[in-house]
């Protein structure tokens, strides 16, 4: 039997959820005809969750990830990396 201990990455579960909830914030904004780039760059700058519709509950979705993880996504995305 192998004892060896196994590491559990959760990045990638991490990132595929933060990817997921900013493209149902995206859609949420559009659908109400909000400049969704604009919204979204106004929240993850001040942290006011008032820039985000709760359409489709995309402000409490927003909120279950912290904004510097936010902008990691972006820049890795960003940066192709």
């Amino acid at each position: 039997m192998d004892r060896n201990t196994i590491l559990f990455n959760n990045s990638d579960k991490k990132k595929e959820q933060t990817q997921d909830i900013l493209n149902k914030v995206y859609q949420a904004l559009d659908e109400k005809g909000y400049n969704a780039i604009d919204q979204m760059v106004g929240y993850i700058l001040s942290g006011d969750p008032s820039y985000i519709t709760g359409h489709n509950n995309a402000r409490n979705l927003l909120r279950k990830v912290e904004r510097d993880e936010h902008v990691e996504e972006l820049l890795r995305k960003y940066l192709n990396k």
